[in-house]
């Protein structure tokens, strides 16, 4: 899938007028119908089949239906499921572009990843109270990169208290190993499922609390995709299955350098020091001299993880490349504005960029986690920081960088929301202390 790009000058796009926020439609009964259509042939060749529990049972609608986000097959898979229900997606904002019209038309409710947006909440709202329909979201935001769940928003538990509809949730098993994003959108032929359940109703929504449904929702998004593999012994043994995997293991186990590694074919190699590791049938990773460190490659991800915060931690966490630089402002294209440099430390991201013109800070507790992707838009592996006003796609010409920055933002995210947390309890103690002994 591409999308609509222009060049243009950083100053023509900033002159550009923004798009007014117009509230949700109610989707289109013969879209819907068409995309149900549509999905028929990638589903057969998955043997599809799910398991909705209790289904005869649900209390009345509309819904907020809550999806893991693995691989391009799950809006297909939706449509199965709840066909001809109506539903309005929750989908990223550059996912209009260049069409505007016809993802209004299909129900789709724009936002901005990892972006504040009450408007959002309103959109949602509107959808559920106003027009009667259900509202489909994937609350983790962005595809999982490793096989296992990503950050969920603080406090996801308020908007469901503040809608009280009932949540049903769609877990889905083999879609990431279909086509996992790391993998250069290569599909492989695995058999996809999917459980359905309704996890919250409205006598749960009322009398459990914000922290209590947060934990409900933390377990329904608690799985590992290359795990599960394994243990149901799916056999992947496309010749192509190691493509990429560098994407996700930027590091080293044995010599620790970081861009030199290289995911072809079944292996993965370390050009610093020649360690080589080959990705087996079911999911497993083998050194070629028997010293496995990791076998499973998110235990290979969560050691990068930890490299990263003792990093933060320490103080010598940098990231700082060149990047090519696209812009959007509104739903007509991606603006490429030229090429800049962007930095990311303690402090959070510096973009620079566009002959000086282009200046753009953002702070680690400005949000939970980082839109970053792989092959995006099949220009290339992108990382997305931004506000309201622009956001800025940048596209880094240093390998090996995009995993990276992602697991550097949601550490420096937990970092300083514990450091802030503290400052206020110790600001509260010392208030306390001092009106005591006034």
């Amino acid at each position: 899938m591409k999308i609509k790009t222009v060049k243009k000058s950083y100053d023509e796009v900033m002159a550009l007028p923004r798009p007014e926020h117009k509230r949700p439609k109610k989707p289109w009964f013969l879209l819907r119908t068409l995309i149900r259509v549509l999905s028929v042939g990638d589903l057969s060749r998955t043997n599809f089949s799910y398991n909705f529990e209790d289904r005869e049972d649900l209390p009345e609608g509309p819904y907020l239906i809550l999806m893991n986000h693995s691989s391009f097959i799950d809006l297909k898979i939706v449509s199965k499921i709840f066909y001809p229900m109506p539903y309005a997606i929750v989908c990223t904002s550059d996912g209009l572009v260049g069409k505007n019209w016809l993802m209004r038309r299909i129900g789709c409710i724009s936002t901005q990843k990892f972006v504040t947006d009450v408007t959002l909440i309103k959109d949602i709202k509107y959808a559920l109270k106003k027009q009667k329909i259900s509202v489909l979201m994937y609350p983790e935001a962005s595809y999982s990169f490793d096989g296992t769940a990503t950050p969920l928003p603080d406090k996801f538990g308020g908007l469901i208290k503040m809608m009280k509809v009932p949540v049903i949730m769609v877990k889905t098993y083999g879609a990431f190993a279909l086509d996992p994003l790391y993998n250069c959108l290569q599909r492989r032929k695995v058999d996809v499922t999917a459980d359905v359940k309704c996890i919250l109703r409205p006598e749960d929504i009322e009398e459990k609390s914000v922290a209590q449904i947060d934990k409900i929702l933390k377990d329904a998004f608690t799985f590992d995709n290359f795990a599960w593999q394994y243990e149901n012994r799916v056999e992947i043994d496309e010749g192509f299955r190691a493509d990429g995997l560098e994407r996700i293991l930027y590091k080293c186990d044995a010599c620790g350098v970081e861009g030199k590694m290289e995911g072809r074919g079944t292996q993965i190699v370390c050009h610093a020091c020649g360690r080589r590791h080959t990705l087996n049938t079911l999911g497993r990773l083998q050194a070629s001299d028997g010293k496995t460190r990791f076998s499973h490659i998110p235990d290979w991800y969560k050691w990068e993880r930890e490299c990263v915060r003792e990093s933060i931690e320490n103080g010598t966490y940098l990231l700082d490349t060149e990047v090519d630089i696209g812009m959007m402002v509104d739903y007509k294209a991606i603006y490429m504005v030229g090429s800049g440099r962007l930095r990311h430390t303690g402090e959070g991201f510096s973009l620079r960029g566009c002959d000086g013109k282009l200046v753009y800070d953002q702070k680690p507790l400005s949000s939970y986690g980082l839109y970053s992707d792989y092959f995006w838009y099949e220009i290339g592996d992108m990382i997305c920081i931004g506000n309201r006003d622009a956001l800025y796609y940048c596209f880094p010409k240093k390998e090996g960088v995009v995993a990276k920055t992602r697991l550097a933002a949601e550490e420096l995210y937990k970092i300083r929301s514990a450091e802030a947390r503290r400052k206020k309890k110790e600001e509260k103690a010392s208030a306390g202390a001092e009106a005591a002994q006034a």
